[in-house]
């Protein structure tokens, strides 16, 4: 894997973290709530009632890029994996987010901004454990698969 360096764009990453910011801190000024997506797709899964911020705040999600196609072009997406690879992707990510008490946009965003020890540690798992899947996939099972 490399890294495109003609393609960074500072900018639209310092752009993308300030409102990321913004927007987490107005849910929890405004709403007393945190910005964490398991939270709030789990808590509108749980409830009926009292979740038209939670459809906002996912609809927001889903429609941001009709939004940036708006003032640039989508960068094209290669996803080198087959579907039941994503489902079992996302299912695994899913019952980590359960365990966690939360996810990295929850305790990586969220969390570390209010100093979260509990938050730090997640995160800090979170990072390891990505690491360690990009290391063990990349350089011991599918390198060993391509000899």
């Amino acid at each position: 894997m490399t890294i495109d360096w003609t393609a960074f764009t500072p900018g639209t990453a310092l752009a993308g973290g300030l409102l990321i910011g913004l927007a987490s801190a107005a849910l929890l000024a405004f709403n007393g709530r945190i910005a964490g997506i398991s939270g709030i797709i789990g808590g509108l899964l749980d409830q009926i009632q009292g979740s038209l911020w939670r459809l906002a705040f996912i609809g927001g999600l889903l429609i941001s890029p009709l939004a940036w196609k708006i003032f640039a072009a989508v960068p094209d997406i290669d996803i080198q994996a087959g579907y039941p690879t994503l489902i079992a992707a996302g299912l695994l990510v899913g019952l980590g987010t359960r365990m966690a008490s939360g996810c990295t946009s929850g305790h990586g965003v969220c969390g570390l901004s209010r100093l979260s020890t509990r938050s730090l540690t997640a995160t800090l798992i979170f990072m390891a454990g990505g690491f360690a899947t990009v290391f063990l996939m990349r350089h011991l099972l599918i390198g060993q698969l391509g000899q």
